[in-house]
Parts: C-alpha cells; structure tokens; sequence
C-alpha cells in the first residue's frame, strides 16, 4: 500500500478526485478528504467554527454524492479553523482532539501523513493549503492502483506541492503553525483568488 495525496484550491475538484477514486475501485474507507470550511458553505448544529480555536470533534453528517462524501462532518483544526472532513485523516484528527492537547489535531494529521510515507515538507504544505481554503484527499492505495490514482488527482487540478512550497516562501512562509489564528472567509477568497489569477 502506499498513500497518494492531492491538495486542490478549489472543493469541487477534490469531490471530484474523491469520486473518481471511488469509481476506480478504491475503497472509501481507504480515502480521506479534509476541507476548509471558513466560507461556512456547510453549515450545522455543531457550532464547528465557534470552536476553531480549540478544537472539536466530527460534528453531523452534511452529505455529498454519495460513498465517502455521504460521510461529511464538520469538526475544526487548531490554526486551520473549520473543515469539513471524512476518512481516515478526519478520524485521526478527531482522537487528538480528544486526546487533548492544544495543536494535536493538525499534529495528529501531519503525523498521519508522514507515518504513511508523505514527505513532512510536504504535510506542511498540505497543511497550510487547507489553512488557506484548499481541500486535502489523500488514499491509501494498493501499489497496482498507484499509477491511476495519481493520474486521477492530476487530472483532478491538484495543486504541485514543490510549487505551492515555493509561493509560500516567497511570502515569507516556512512551515505550517498551528498556534497561528484560522484563515477568516474574505482571506481564503483573496488567497483562491491569488492562485486562479495564477493559473490563467
């Protein structure tokens, strides 16, 4: 098994990454997504965004198209601020959550990807591309299906993380922090707007 990874600046490409997994004959239970959630264009009960700062769990289910995205729940990441998540990264940040230390959610993710083979530059830089409103699947794929995978993030309109790194360090950026206030709704738009403006 190994773990393919895509960040997207947009949720509708990684839902769309995520279906073609499925279709592929990935097993939801071997996908994850995890998306910023600041624009608030999930929303329920749970009051997710209220308690970015600190951490919370998996709140209700918001639907998606069905398999994993039937699983969607809100929770929010210290220094990320609310997502909506499914998977097993989603499940990862929720025991460190109630495991309890500040920060250990995001770490709990970051950790997540490194034990599985994602480079740890890498899982910073995943982890600050959802902090700034991008959408994270990753997968554990059995080796004969890696190919496909990475194929299917590609043509999904992932983001190259080698040149996600490079942007961010222009802006002085080295690494991701979790003690670092959540993205605010008006910030993710500037930053996706940053990188379509980028992409024309």
């Amino acid at each position: 098994m190994k773990t393919v990874t895509g960040l997207f600046d947009d949720y509708s490409n990684a839902r769309a990454a995520v279906s073609a997994l499925e279709s592929a004959g990935v097993p939801s239970r071997d996908i994850s997504i995890v998306s910023n959630n600041a624009d608030n264009r999930h929303s329920d009960t749970s009051n997710a965004a209220e308690s970015a700062g600190t951490g919370a769990g998996i709140g209700a289910a918001v639907g998606g198209a069905g398999g994993l995205l039937t699983g969607l729940g809100l929770m929010a990441i210290p220094g990320v601020g609310p997502v909506i998540a499914a998977g097993w990264l989603a499940a990862t940040a929720v025991g460190a959550v109630a495991g309890a230390v500040a920060g250990g959610a995001t770490g709990g993710i970051i950790g997540a990807l490194t034990s599985s083979g994602v480079s740890e530059d890498d899982a910073h830089v995943y982890a600050e591309g959802v902090r700034r409103g991008g959408s994270l699947v990753s997968a554990n794929i059995d080796d004969t299906l890696v190919p496909e995978a990475e194929a299917i993030l590609k043509r999904s309109n992932w983001v190259d993380p080698a040149e996600r790194r490079a942007s961010y360090n222009e802006h002085g950026w080295t690494r991701f922090n979790d003690t670092l206030d959540p993205y605010k709704a008006d910030e993710v738009e500037e930053e996706r707007s940053r990188y379509r403006s980028a992409a024309r």
